[in-house]
């Protein structure tokens, strides 16, 4: 496999990567394996920095792996801490295996720079802890590969049945493997095609998808899901030349790319949907930034950064409540600015912004730049009647919205709130007293025409 490349990448990419590493190969801890929350949000990893891993118990339980970077800054050492596994088990196999991961860690970032000879290890160490070691010649070792070989066509025809009902029960190759430990007897090229993913292999990739072209949209989700730049590599291929993709498979690899946090890959997708996807849904470019923001913010920002306004003004309302959650009026208000509609979202927006008077100026700024609440959501204005927002109430009202609907609107919703309900009630007086004035019929004295 290919080494792992630390130099100015993005502290979650190197994660994820080495992440599906682990995973793939059955060395993830089974307890947990996460990274520090210091390097999220698209930090990088400082220039020339090198990796290292601890390995212990627990102070009260399990064995614990600690991943550290570091680096020099104005000739001084830094080391900060990284990735943090562990495992519950707390005797000494547990440890062993965690210092088998390491050591995966290392040659993941490394390389293995061994020479291996190749011996014969006879017996197992948990049933011979005595055991003997042989070297074979060349002469020797052909002589037993025939014979396993000959052992495995006998064997063959009675594990087929077994193997495909396995196969029927567990789905993928990958989950077939991970189920059964081992490959299957029998593998299609598509098959092949979703090991080389896993296994970086982009020739033995390149040879196999080229014989499944009726899998491109399935092994495109498998690549997306792939860290790294044999990743992209690899998906940016299976795009060449495409403008007949499924919409949910180019989705689903897109939601792939976010969960790995790759930032290149994601905005790659996106870039390219219109030319791939026949039949785009208008939301789309929305509804990525939406599912980026669950848990790779960052990703979201980046899609709304770079959506046209055109896009934007498609998305769901929903992403204008989810950044109103995070109080970044940056955001709210680039997504104002591009078109989004508040939707059925409105009221739950104007209630975040509101609530406690603290972000009521954000509630404010926003409408100021356009009306993006529907006139007759009585709902948003109500939340803000409710939270005593009367400025934010005002500017709904002077957009259009009508205030006697709303009262009319909110007798079956619960009252309170007097003073904001009459200072709202003045303010719509001021406002109609104009058209008031206008259509008053003219009673006594004289008119001259």
């Amino acid at each position: 496999m290919d080494i792992i490349e630390l130099g100015e990448r993005e502290a979650q990419e190197v994660f994820h990567e080495l992440k599906y590493r682990l995973e793939s190969t059955g060395y993830l801890p089974d307890e947990y394996f996460l990274m520090d929350s210091e390097w999220e949000n698209g930090r990088t990893i400082p220039k020339g920095a090198d990796i290292f891993c601890t390995t212990d118990y627990g102070a009260s339980e399990g064995v614990y792996l600690d991943v550290y970077l570091k680096w020099y800054e104005n000739q001084k050492p830094v080391t900060k801490s990284f990735i943090t596994g562990k495992t519950l088990g707390e005797n000494g196999n547990d440890l062993d295996r965690m210092f088998l991961i390491s050591s995966a860690i290392t040659k993941a970032f490394h390389g293995d720079h061994a020479t291996h000879t190749r011996f014969q290890k006879i017996g197992g160490v948990e049933d011979d802890t005595g055991g003997s070691i042989v070297h074979l010649s060349q002469q020797e070792q052909r002589t037993l590969i025939n014979a396993l070989v000959e052992q495995r066509k006998w064997q063959e025809e009675a594990m087929t049945q077994t193997e495909q009902l396995l196969r029927r029960m567990t789905g993928s190759i990958t989950a077939y493997i991970n189920e059964v430990g081992m490959k299957p007897l029998r593998m299609c090229d598509y098959d092949k095609a979703v090991l080389a993913i896993r296994d970086g292999e982009m020739a033995a990739f390149t040879e196999c998808a080229a014989k499944v072209p009726e899998h491109a949209d399935a092994l495109l989700v498998e690549a997306a899901g792939r860290p790294g730049l044999v990743g992209r590599n690899m998906t940016a291929m299976l795009l060449n030349n495409r403008s007949d993709v499924a919409y949910s498979a180019y989705c689903t690899a897109c939601k792939k790319a976010i969960d790995i946090n790759d930032v290149e890959k994601s905005l790659f997708l996106l870039h390219w949907a219109e030319h791939a996807v026949p039949q785009l849904e208008p939301s789309f470019y929305g509804e990525m930034a939406c599912y980026a923001h669950l848990e790779h913010r960052f990703i979201a920002e980046q899609i709304v950064h770079q959506s046209s306004a055109e896009r934007i003004a498609a998305a769901p309302s929903r992403l204008l409540e989810q950044f109103a959650m995070d109080q970044d009026f940056r955001i709210l208000s680039e997504l104002v600015d591009k078109g989004i509609h508040g939707g059925g979202s409105s009221s739950n927006t104007l209630h975040m912004l509101t609530y406690g008077g603290r972000n009521s100026w954000m509630a404010e700024e926003l409408l100021e730049k356009r009306m993006w609440v529907e006139l007759h959501d009585y709902s948003a204005l109500h939340a803000c009647v409710q939270n005593d927002a009367v400025n934010v109430a005002k500017l709904l009202l002077d957009n259009g919205m009508d205030f006697e609907e709303y009262r009319q609107w909110a007798e079956l919703r619960g009252g309170g709130h007097e003073e904001t309900v009459q200072a709202l009630a003045d303010h719509w007086q001021e406002l109609k007293a104009p058209e008031q004035q206008e259509e008053a019929p003219a009673q006594g004295g004289m008119l001259f025409g």
